[in-house]
């Protein structure tokens, strides 16, 4: 009798090298043969889809069986349209982007600069592998996800050389058995990625996407407000005791929510110039209903100043999205605004939303469920 659960644990220990076919080789030759123009794009595409091939494989064999090189494998969709650039990949509701080099000249890592700021073409993974073409084998060096490498790049204010963006290779993730575990263990939703406006005009769409670009996104987790009711407190989420203190100088106003649970969190908005912090306050309360409904939750969000400051910085933004990501309702603070705060909202346990801050070309999420 086979032990199941013991087979699919040893998914999550595949070896990081994958030994190249023949069929690999062939694939890649048609897939680049057509591109005559620029002897340097037939060859970069040429290795990107050896390591999509590649990386497919190793994917494949850690998901699901494989079906063969020709066709994508069960479950797996292959998308070679910018294969140029680089491959993508998608499991599920889950996109992977790889990133094919021959060889890391001084640990450092190139990224393309169009598929992390073309939403078209965002991933919520980036794999960086390093096709050794003589040796016949591909080796996955490491990952990173979609929302910590736009915040890595935004913090190290490094300019684009080329079309790419210069990354050390230790900031990666080294162990890219971790995708397996990211795969099976959580929701692609936990990953922001750039929304994609196709029905805006071309002109339009292209600077929707400098502003996507200049965004900083803050990997979150989701905070379950049920929880809150139970006396369970995530991580980061503080009484409104416990900030008010000399040292915050928090200035809330509670007279509006004067009842249910009140939690605080600091934000680091990260501005260049001056490091400005705010501090996001809920407030949620059961709501019970009269008829045999499932009982709602009620919240109400605002955003305070913290510190020495007296007022929001002007224009900031506040705003309720959809598990989606569509806008529910947005607020932004005017000149001297102490405080800013959405109109409250109620849904029933389960409901996911997220709430977004945002001022001048930073972008904080905060994921939550009711």
């Amino acid at each position: 009798m086979s032990n199941s659960t013991y087979s699919q644990d040893l998914r999550l220990f595949l070896p990081e090298t994958v030994w190249l076919e023949p069929e690999h080789f062939l694939f890649a030759k048609q897939v680049n043969s057509g591109n005559t123009t620029n002897a340097s794009d037939s060859w970069q595409g040429y290795l990107n889809t050896l390591a999509l091939l590649a990386f497919e494989s190793w994917l494949s064999d850690g998901i699901s069986p494989g079906e063969g090189v020709g066709k994508p494998s069960q479950g797996i969709f292959r998308d070679i349209s910018a294969i140029v650039t680089a491959g993508n990949l998608k499991v599920d509701e889950f996109k992977f982007c790889t990133i094919a080099t021959e060889h890391l000249l001084d640990e450092i890592v190139n990224i393309p600069q169009e598929v992390i700021d073309n939403p078209e073409l965002a991933a919520h993974f980036y794999v960086l592998l390093e096709v050794l073409e003589e040796e016949e084998e591909v080796v996955i060096k490491g990952f990173l996800p979609h929302n910590q490498l736009v915040e890595i790049k935004s913090n190290l204010k490094q300019p684009i050389s080329d079309g790419y963006y210069q990354l050390p290779l230790s900031l990666f993730d080294l162990e890219p058995n971790h995708l397996l575990s990211y795969h099976r263990y959580v929701e692609a939703s936990e990953f922001a990625l750039p929304v994609v406006e196709s029905s805006l005009p071309v002109a339009e769409n292209k600077v929707t996407q400098v502003s996507e670009s200049l965004s900083k996104v803050v990997r979150t987790t989701t905070t379950k407000l049920s929880q809150w009711l139970q006396g369970v407190i995530d991580e980061g989420w503080q009484t409104i005791d416990s900030l008010s203190n000399p040292e915050l100088n928090l200035a809330f106003s509670t007279r509006s929510v004067d009842t249910g649970i009140k939690k605080a969190k600091i934000l680091d908005l990260g501005i260049d110039v001056d490091s400005k912090k705010v501090a996001l306050l809920l407030n949620i309360s059961p709501d019970k209903q009269n008829n045999h409904s499932q009982d709602k939750i009620s919240v109400l969000a605002q955003l305070y100043p913290i510190a020495e400051e007296r007022f929001l910085p002007h224009n900031t933004k506040l705003t309720l999205l959809s598990k989606t990501g569509k806008s529910l309702q947005e607020v932004t603070s005017r000149i001297q605004d102490n405080y800013i705060q959405l109109k409250p909202f109620k849904g029933e346990p389960g409901k996911k939303f997220s709430i977004q801050i945002n001022l001048e070309d930073v972008s904080l999420n905060e994921y939550f469920e009711l």
